[in-house]
């Protein structure tokens, strides 16, 4: 099979290996003359990010970078990277790398010549239509891993440096008018980033599809997505030169990011207070406190998971979807405890409070009380 495309859902991306070679293209095609290339500081001192400056300046684009972007973005980084985006005159950004990249690039894009205080277009209500839409920059993205999505996301995640909440903002034009799918820019990943980000990909379709809203479209792309990770992740994990892996993975995450309009659920409630707070990986996170998410929810998704056991070929019903997503995190060395990842009870008071605050909250099957949240972060902990 040539896992090589164009598509144009949720918006257009070029898909398959070797087409970073089309940044260029990609810009003009987005009305970018000027971009600011937004990636985390440790991708910006590998050689790929080298190669797209070099495709930038070839395509006479300059080579502007700005890579001040914490693994947990904040309002600071963001201040930087629009002060850095003025001051240099651009008008459009190209978003590079995982999750934290690619939504402090968005943001800076979205906020670049924006009055109002990032704080004002949380994903709250009608609130996104305080932005003024005609001030909102053009942005390309290019994802280095499989796994947040949010190359095709209409939302960017930022921490709050002050409260350490992870907030997220939202506005249907941040969504990047181009995406570079380029699986050959995730071989690189080591196979613990692989992992999780992989099973991030994972909990996008879990949540999605067990969301109790009304979607049916993402709720089919949420299925077929996890058939992709249940049969690509742990190939990809064991060899990260397998390019049809990593292609089938760069697929699945997009998926998961699209199907997760539908809603998410407890796993993200859960998993961005411990992130803000700790600063743990967020795939990761999501995949240690997955199992117990789905104990919780049981009651009322049996009959869907059910359903989505037998089209991943599993036995056993809801309990053969769970035994496999506990034998992918055991297959991929993903620790069974929040507390292997440096997670301690002593604010878990704070984080009930917050997983309860979070958007996502409100998409769980099951409702989202005092009184079982805190049983979930003890469970997970």
């Amino acid at each position: 099979m040539q896992l090589t495309a164009n598509w144009s859902y949720p918006t257009t991306i070029r898909f398959g290996a070797g087409r970073i070679r089309e940044i260029g293209e990609a810009c003009a095609a987005a009305g970018i003359r000027r971009p600011l290339l937004v990636t985390d500081r440790g991708l910006a001192a590998l050689p790929l990010t080298a190669r797209v400056l070099d495709l930038m300046e070839e395509a006479g684009l300059g080579r502007a970078l700005f890579a001040e972007v914490d693994p947990n973005p904040t309002e600071k980084n963001l201040a930087a990277g629009i002060a850095a985006f003025n001051e240099g005159g651009h008008d459009g950004v190209i978003a590079m790398g995982g999750g934290s990249g690619l939504d402090l690039g968005k943001a800076i894009a979205f906020m670049c010549r924006q009055t109002r205080p990032v704080w004002d277009f949380e994903d709250v209500g009608d609130w996104w239509t305080r932005a003024d839409a005609d001030a909102i920059a053009p942005s390309v993205a290019v994802p280095t891993t499989a796994g947040t999505g949010s190359e095709v996301g209409r939302a960017s995640v930022i921490t709050n440096s002050e409260t350490h909440e992870k907030k997220i903002i939202f506005h249907p034009k941040i969504l990047p008018a181009q995406v570079i799918a380029d699986p050959e820019l995730t071989v690189g990943m080591p196979p613990a980033i692989t992992a999780g980000t992989g099973m991030d990909a994972m909990a996008h379709c879990v949540e999605a599809y067990s969301s109790p809203f009304f979607h049916p479209m993402s709720q089919g792309i949420a299925l077929e997505g996890m058939r992709l990770v249940h049969e690509y992740l742990p190939r990809a994990y064991e060899n990260g030169e397998d390019i049809e892996a990593r292609a089938q993975m760069m697929a699945a995450a997009a998926m998961g990011a699209v199907a997760f309009q539908k809603g998410l659920g407890a796993v993200h409630a859960i998993s961005h207070p411990v992130g803000a707070i700790f600063n743990t990986h967020h795939g990761t996170t999501n995949a240690v406190v997955m199992p117990a998410v789905l104990r919780m929810n049981r009651p009322a998704i049996e009959e869907r998971i059910a359903r989505a056991a037998a089209y991943l070929g599993l036995s056993g019903g809801f309990d053969g979807f769970l035994a496999m997503i506990e034998g992918l995190n055991a297959r991929l060395g993903i620790p069974p405890r929040l507390r292997d990842l440096g997670v301690t009870p002593d604010r878990i008071d704070e984080m009930v409070e917050m997983a309860l605050r979070d958007p996502s909250a409100g998409g769980n099957p099951v409702p989202m009380t005092p009184e079982n949240t805190r049983a979930l972060f003890e469970a997970v902990i």
